[in-house]
């Protein structure tokens, strides 16, 4: 069938359910005399008569009635379709996957986005946990949430938490025969527990900065996670000096479980960022998620 069949069908069916010429010519929003051409056309490609014409009324023939029966349901069906597309327009649903560190998933990003999930019943997360630094396009996530300082600059960011900092931690039994470390390169001399960086798969190399002298320090020790909380049980057993975010181990300092070292020389991070190629942003999924994320100082 020829491509314009369909839309002359279209206003086959208008004409017959209306059952009128002036009526359907109203609701197409064309003339009368357009419409009757076109029907005209259909019955001639065809060859059937579709509907009795009177100047007072339109009837169907059996042709015409038939056509109706079997085209109304169809064309109810497709505009039923097309209707719960466009709705995807203004409803939140859809998959939204995002890689993210340990550390982000467990402090900010799930307690922030568990309660969303009761709320928008048609979106998914998948939350994929990963320390390394991921091609999100070319790896198939919508967005990654990281350090500030390490995003592409053709990303669009978004803060959604505050600035932190790692912080070297011991435990008193470590340190018990040991002496404090009072410079970053002492590290060398201790038993300091590493975290593999899971995309690059080399060792973090431990950060520091004290009056914009800035310092990286190779540590050596028995054990390597990949994994920050794995590294603060570690440090809470005694098996060394674990450098991880403040956050994780506040309350062991303030319980007398940890000891901080080489505080000075620990500077803040910009925080974390949800970040994301600009062709996602008009998703109310995602702006849903990139909204409960998003960072509100108090």
């Amino acid at each position: 069938m020829a491509r314009e069949d369909f839309n002359d069908l279209l206003w086959f069916l208008a004409v017959a359910e209306e059952r009128s010429f002036t009526k359907a010519a109203a609701k197409l929003g064309i003339t009368q005399s357009t419409l009757s051409h076109t029907i005209k056309r259909l019955e001639t490609r065809m060859g059937l008569r579709l509907l009795a014409r009177t100047t007072r009324s339109v009837a169907l023939t059996e042709a015409g009635e038939r056509l109706l029966h079997s085209l109304a349901p169809r064309v109810s069906a497709i505009r039923d379709d097309l209707a719960a597309l466009m709705a995807l327009r203004d409803t939140p649903s859809g998959t939204i996957r995002i890689t993210l560190s340990d550390h982000a998933l467990e402090s900010l990003v799930w307690p922030k986005l568990e309660p969303i999930l009761s709320q928008y019943p048609d979106i998914k997360l998948e939350l994929s946990r990963d320390n390394g630094l991921r091609n999100i396009v070319e790896d198939g996530f919508d967005a990654g949430i990281r350090l500030g300082e390490s995003i592409e600059k053709d990303m669009i960011a978004v803060r959604i938490g505050p600035d932190w900092r790692l912080l070297a931690v011991a435990s008193p039994e470590y340190l018990a025969n040991r002496p404090l470390p009072r410079h970053p390169q002492e590290l060398i001399q201790h038993n300091c527990i590493n975290q593999r960086q899971t995309t690059s798969g080399g060792l973090y190399v431990w950060e520091f900065e004290k009056d914009g002298q800035e310092l990286r320090v190779r540590v050596d020790g028995q054990l390597t996670f990949n994994s920050s909380y794995a590294i603060v049980d570690a440090a809470l057993q005694g098996h060394g000096i674990g450098y991880v975010p403040d956050d994780l181990v506040r309350e062991h300092i303030m319980a007398g479980r940890l000891v901080p070292l080489l505080e000075s020389w620990s500077p803040p991070f910009a925080g974390y960022y949800i970040y994301y190629p600009s062709r996602h942003q008009n998703s109310p999924a995602f702006k849903v998620v990139v909204d409960a994320l998003r960072y509100r100082e108090d």
